[in-house]
């Protein structure tokens, strides 16, 4: 399948459609996250619909001193990779096809939930991503537009903006992909010395140890909630290695043993390792939040949740996520 190079909106607005359209949104130097975004999509979309990539480093969502000048350009490597994955144009429009005239005065903004986390440590930053999501779904008009979940906050903050502003788009988001180490696949892992590479590994392990401690509390509380009211309690509480002096099964399913103080303790634990490591991770923040809202959930919460970090080492920071589930949601 030839893969078509697109630079502006008049090209792609003359393509014959047939079935359905699905977009997939990155600023290019694309890799293995983006080709299995691209490969959703095209399941999404069928043999009778499109598939189209759009790469455009939005300069609206880069701050001072941010990494604009040297955000990678692969171009080539980027269509290639696209059309291997299954997309069928790659548009790729200048600066001045995006925001002719200059930087539009008209912006969308990002309120409450884009000031926090990831909004505090860049300010601006989502205003400029929802001005230019928001740009480039009406420039490429598609049905369905996937977003991965390693972005965790901007994929909440776009399916409101898409929900509150009446966008007709359905937004699909798409697990995070990781490397065999497991790294999230990020753009930026290129800027990382092999060494700064063995420090940023403490995100995902973070991640990874917050994850294991909820998991290992829940599979308690559950098998709490399985016991007869008897002395099998503290029988079976023993069985599953726990101390007898907190034998009381009841105490345990009520009270969600160690809850999200727990996921943050233990995720903590591995950063604040990682401080002590040569080069050192400087964290930003690790927090344990409602979707909804992005705030902090507090320990009676219950549902979908996420736990996030955002880290620097040497000059590159770094963010990641994973998805949990607290209490009777589970």
């Amino acid at each position: 399948m030839t893969t078509a190079l697109l630079s502006t909106a008049e090209e792609l607005h003359a393509r014959v459609r047939r079935g359905r359209r699905a977009v997939v949104m990155t600023m290019g130097a694309l890799h293995e996250g983006h080709a299995t975004l691209i490969r959703s999509a095209r399941g999404i979309a069928g043999p009778d619909g499109e598939v189209v990539v759009t790469v455009f480093v939005n300069p609206l969502q880069f701050g001072a001193g941010e990494d604009l000048d040297r955000y990678p350009r692969t171009l080539d490597a980027d269509l290639e990779l696209a059309g291997r994955a299954g997309a069928d144009a790659v548009f790729a429009p200048s600066v001045d096809e995006v925001y002719p005239g200059g930087q539009p005065q008209v912006r969308v903004s990002a309120g409450p939930m884009g000031e926090r986390l990831e909004g505090a440590s860049r300010p601006g930053h989502f205003d400029g991503m929802l001005t230019v999501v928001a740009k480039l779904l009406h420039l490429t008009r598609p049905d369905v537009a996937l977003f991965g979940q390693k972005d965790a906050q901007q994929l909440a903050l776009i399916r409101r903006m898409v929900r509150d502003l009446n966008f007709g788009v359905e937004i699909v988001a798409v697990p995070t992909v990781r490397e065999e180490d497991g790294l999230a696949l990020s753009s930026r892992n290129r800027y990382l010395s092999p060494d700064e590479r063995r420090t940023a590994l403490a995100l995902s392990r973070a991640l990874f140890a917050g994850r294991d401690r909820h998991a290992a509390q829940e599979a308690l509380r559950a098998r709490a909630r399985e016991v007869p009211s008897t002395h099998a309690r503290a029988e079976a509480l023993s069985a599953i290695g726990e101390s007898r002096a907190a034998a009381d099964a009841h105490a345990v399913a009520t009270a969600a043993p160690g809850g999200p103080a727990a996921v943050r303790a233990a995720a903590l634990q591995v950063l604040d390792e990682a401080a002590r490591l040569d080069p050192p991770l400087r964290l930003d923040y690790l927090a344990l939040v409602d979707p909804a809202d992005f705030t902090e959930i507090g320990d009676d919460f219950t549902g979908e949740a996420v736990l996030a970090v955002a880290a620097r080492v040497g000059s590159t920071r770094l963010i990641d996520n994973l998805p949990l589930t607290f209490g009777a949601a589970s």
